[in-house]
C-alpha cells in the first residue's frame, strides 16, 4: 500500500522591494530601537520543539505583540511562517528551541534557468499555426519512471493518465512511506517537463502520462519497463521519456529493442544514457537504441568548486553530493585519508582538515557523518573504478565531493601538501559523470545530443523542490523541447525532430578550447529555440562508416543522408571537406538544390587505406552549409577490433522451475570462452565454477542450471565472471547467494 511520505522543506532567498528615496535629518544620537514600531516588516520560517510549541504560541502573544503567525505547520515540522520586526524574529531565533529556517520567498511562476539556458523561454513567444503558444499544448508526453505525486500544485493540472506497472493499477503515484524505499525520481523528471506553477518546465502546457514501472527504492525490471513502452504506445503518447537505465551497452538488448518500436509507432523516444563517465563504452539501455534520442548531460551557467595542490598540474574537479552544504572558498587545508570512510579509520588529526575516503564499503552518508564528527573541513569521496560518479547524502552539514579514482590516488600521494578550494563559474561544459558511447556491435555515436543535467531544481513529492544531478535531469529537458518542436511541427516524423535537435546544437568545447569527442556528446548541447525554427534537415543527425580492417589495401565505406527542405523556397546544400588526414579519402555529393517542400537523398564515401590507420575509435565532425545554417554532423568508424567491454550485465535469480537457478549475461562480440569462479567471501579460497562455456555466441546468453548441475554447497560466494575474446579478457565481481534451500 503506497504510504504518505514526510516531506522536507526547501528554502529560497527573500526579494524585498527597495524603499523609496526621501530626505532625512539624522539626529544627534540614533534612538534605541522601539519593538512596539516594527521596522520593515520580515517574514521567515522557524521550526519549534514540539513540547514548546503551545508555549512559544503564547510567548508570541505577550511579549510580541507585533508579530504575526502566517501560517502554522504540524506534518512537515512543528513550526510556522512568522511576520514581524527585523530585531523582534532576530530575538526569537536566539530562543534555544526555536530553529530559524530562514526567510520566505518572493515567489513568482517563472522558468528554471536552465530551461532560459537552452532557448525555452524565447519559444514560448512563438505561435503554432492555430494561433497558440508553443508551451507544448496538446502533446502528450509519457514518463516511464518511478511514478509522479500527481497532487503536487505544479502537476496535477497537467496529469493526464498512465498506469502503475509495479502494482498493477491505474493509479502510479510515487512509492511513500520509510526513506529507505520512498522515490521522488520521477516526480522530479516530470517537473522539468511540464511543472506549472511555481515553477516551470520546458513546456508548461503538455499532458503527462505517467508509467510508473520502478517500485520501492527506485527499481524495477526490463518486464516492468517493456509493459510501460507498450502501454503508452496503446494511449498514442506523442513523447516518452526514460529516464533509467542498467550497464548494458548493447544494440540489441530488449529495453533498447522495444523502444525502436515505439519510434516505428510514431513516438519520439528519449533516453537517458546514464551516470557512469567519463570513460568509453559506459553509455547503458535503453539509451542504446538506435532510434531513440540518447541524451548525455551538461552544465547549465553554475558555481563550479575545484581543488588546487602543489603537486598536482591540473585542478581537480569536485562533485557535490546532493543532500551535503554547499562548498565555500578554503585556502591551505590539509589533508588526511580516512580508508573506506569508516569512523575507526579517521586519524586523530581529521579536525579542520580534508578527508579523502574510497568509496566502496559503507553508504556515503554514513561516511560524511564520520567526518561530520570528526570535525572535518569536508570530505572527498574518490571512485572505486575508473572514472567519475556523481551521488546524494542525507542532511550533511559539512561539504562533500565525488571526485574520480584517478585524482583520488594522486591525491592521497599528495597528503604532506595543503590544498585550495575555489569557485569558479561554468557552463556547457561536458559533465564528467555523464556516460560515454559509442555503442558495442553498430559503433553508433551515442549520447546523440546533451542538455544541462547539473543543479536542476524540480518538483518533488510533498509540494516540495530539490536539485538533483545527472543525465535524468537532462533528458526530461529534451523530451520537453521535442514536445515544443512536436507542437509546431506536427507532420514531423520522430527522424525528421531527433535530427531538428541535433542539426542546430551547439558543439561544446572543454576548457582547452577542444572539441568534446562526439562520443561525449553527440552533435552537442540543444538550442530549442534554432529546432523549432530550422527550416533545412539533415536525417540522420550522425554517420557512422562501420570497421576497417588490417590486411585489406584499401577499403570504401559508405553512408547515405536524406536533405529535406521545409520552407516555401528552394534551398542549397553543400559540403565542406575536412582537413586531409592520412590513410582518409572522402567523396561528396555536389552541391545539391532541393525544391520546396521537398527532400533528395546523397551519399557520402569514406574510402580508407587501413595501413595508416591507427587501431581504436576515429571520430570527428562534417560540416555542411544547408540553406543559411550550418550543420555539424558528427561522424565515426573503427579501425580493427575496438577495445570494447567483452562481458556485461550478469544477474543470478532463480530459476522458473523447482531446483534451478538462472543466470543472464551480456557479450557485445561473444567469446572464446566465459566462466563463472566462486570464492569463499571471507578467506577467497577457491571454491568451483558455477558454470563454464567456451564459443559462446555474441549478445545475452541466458542459461538455467539445475541442482544437479551445481557442484557447490548453499551459501554466499565471491563470483568472478570472465570472459575472453582472443587476447582479450574481461572481469566482473559480483557477491551472490545459491540458496535453493528457499525454493521448497
Amino acid at each position: 500500500m503506497k504510504k504518505r511520505m514526510m516531506s522536507f522543506f526547501i528554502l529560497f532567498s527573500l526579494l524585498l522591494p527597495h524603499a523609496s528615496s526621501a530626505t532625512y535629518t539624522f539626529p544627534e544620537k540614533p534612538p534605541l530601537p522601539d519593538r512596539n514600531r516594527p521596522d520593515k516588516a520580515a517574514r521567515r520560517i522557524f521550526a519549534v520543539a514540539p513540547e514548546r510549541w503551545e508555549a512559544f504560541k503564547s510567548e508570541l502573544k505577550t511579549d510580541f505583540r507585533n508579530v504575526e503567525i502566517r501560517r502554522e505547520y504540524s506534518e512537515v515540522f512543528k513550526g510556522a511562517s512568522i511576520e514581524g520586526s527585523s530585531e523582534d524574529l532576530a530575538l526569537l531565533s536566539s530562543r534555544p528551541y526555536v530553529e530559524d529556517l530562514g526567510p520566505v520567498a518572493a515567489y513568482k511562476a517563472e522558468a528554471a534557468d536552465y530551461v532560459a539556458f537552452v532557448g525555452g523561454d524565447r519559444v514560448r513567444g512563438l505561435f503554432d499555426g492555430e494561433n497558440q503558444r508553443l508551451t507544448g499544448k496538446g502533446i502528450k508526453v509519457g514518463v516511464i519512471d518511478t511514478g509522479m505525486d500527481y497532487r503536487h500544485p505544479d502537476l496535477r493540472k497537467n496529469y493526464a493518465g498512465g498506469y502503475d506497472l509495479v502494482d498493477d493499477d491505474r493509479d502510479p503515484m510515487e512509492t511513500m512511506g520509510d526513506e529507505d524505499v520512498a522515490t521522488l525520481h520521477g516526480t522530479h523528471v516530470a517537473g522539468i517537463i511540464a511543472a506549472n506553477g511555481k515553477i516551470r518546465g520546458i513546456a508548461p502546457d503538455a499532458s503527462l502520462y505517467i508509467y510508473r514501472a520502478l517500485g520501492p527504492g527506485g527499481t524495477g525490471t526490463s518486464e516492468q519497463i517493456i509493459a510501460a513502452i507498450d502501454r503508452a504506445v496503446k494511449d498514442k503518447v506523442d513523447i516518452l521519456n526514460l529516464s533509467l537505465g542498467n550497464d548494458v551497452n548493447g544494440p540489441d538488448w530488449p529495453t533498447s529493442l522495444a523502444l525502436n518500436k515505439a519510434v516505428e509507432k510514431g513516438i519520439v523516444a528519449v533516453a537517458a544514457g546514464g551516470n557512469s563517465g567519463p570513460g568509453k563504452w559506459t553509455l547503458g539501455s535503453p539509451g542504446t537504441a538506435e532510434k531513440a534520442i540518447s541524451v548525455g548531460a551538461s552544465t547549465p551557467p553554475i558555481k563550479a568548486f575545484t581543488l588546487r595542490t602543489s603537486g598536482m598540474p591540473e585542478p581537480v574537479r569536485l562533485i557535490p553530493f546532493q543532500g551535503a552544504a554547499q562548498w565555500k572558498t578554503i585556502r591551505s587545508a590539509g589533508m588526511v585519508y580516512a580508508g573506506f570512510g569508516r569512523e575507526k579509520e579517521f586519524p586523530a588529526d581529521s579536525k579542520g582538515k580534508l578527508v579523502i575516503a574510497q568509496r566502496g564499503k559503507i553508504p556515503f552518508t554514513e561516511m560524511a557523518l564520520a567526518a561530520q564528527k570528526k570535525g572535518a573541513a569536508g570530505i572527498l569521496v574518490h571512485n572505486n573504478q575508473k572514472g567519475s560518479f556523481s551521488g546524494n547524502m542525507k542532511n550533511i552539514t559539512i561539504p562533500a565531493a565525488s571526485i574520480s579514482k584517478e585524482d583520488g590516488l594522486r591525491l592521497r600521494k599528495l597528503l604532506h601538501e595543503r590544498a585550495d578550494i575555489s569557485q569558479t563559474n561554468e557552463q556547457d561544459t561536458l559533465a564528467s559523470f555523464s556516460s560515454r558511447g559509442p555503442v558495442t556491435g553498430n559503433w553508433g555515436i551515442k549520447p546523440d545530443v546533451v542538455a544541462p543535467g547539473v543543479e536542476i531544481l524540480s518538483t518533488i513529492p510533498g509540494n516540495q523542490y530539490k536539485k538533483l544531478q545527472g543525465t535524468s535531469m537532462a533528458s526530461p529537458l529534451v523530451a520537453g523541447a521535442a514536445a515544443l518542436v512536436k507542437q509546431a511541427h506536427p507532420d514531423w516524423s520522430p527522424g525528421e525532430i531527433k535530427a531538428a535537435l541535433m542539426n542546430t546544437a551547439k558543439p561544446l568545447m572543454d576548457r582547452h578550447a577542444a572539441l568534446y569527442e562526439p562520443i561525449g556528446q553527440g552533435a552537442g548541447r540543444i538550442d530549442v529555440w534554432k529546432a523549432v525554427n530550422t527550416e533545412v534537415l539533415a536525417v540522420p543527425g550522425s554517420l557512422v562508416f562501420s570497421q576497417f580492417s588490417s590486411g585489406q589495401r584499401r577499403s570504401v565505406h559508405k553512408a547515405r543522408l536524406n536533405l529535406i527542405n521545409h520552407s516555401g523556397k528552394v534551398q542549397r546544400f553543400s559540403f565542406i571537406y575536412p582537413g586531409r588526414a592520412d590513410g582518409l579519402t572522402w567523396r561528396f555529393p555536389k552541391t545539391q538544390y532541393v525544391q520546396p517542400r521537398s527532400s533528395r537523398e546523397v551519399e557520402i564515401v569514406l574510402e580508407g587505406t587501413p595501413i595508416h590507420l591507427a587501431d581504436g575509435t576515429h571520430q570527428g565532425w562534417l560540416k555542411m552549409n544547408a540553406g543559411r545554417e550550418e550543420i555539424d554532423i558528427p561522424y565515426l568508424f573503427m579501425m580493427n577490433e575496438p577495445d570494447y567491454p567483452r562481458l556485461m550485465g550478469f544477474d543470478l535469480q532463480p530459476g522458473d522451475e523447482p531446483e534451478t537457478l538462472q543466470y543472464e549475461l551480456y557479450l557485445p562480440g561473444g567469446a572464446d570462452e566465459i566462466g563463472i569462479a566462486l570464492y569463499d567471501p571471507a578467506s577467497y579460497h577457491f571454491i568451483g565454477y558455477l558454470d563454464w562455456v567456451k564459443n559462446a555466441g555474441k549478445g545475452r546468453l541466458k542459461k538455467v542450471l539445475s541442482r544437479k548441475e551445481i557442484n557447490v554447497p548453499d551459501g554466499p560466494y565471491k563470483a568472478l565472471i570472465f570472459a575472453e575474446k582472443g587476447n582479450s579478457e574481461d572481469i566482473i565481481e559480483a557477491v551472490i547467494t545459491i540458496d535453493f534451500h528457499s525454493q521448497h
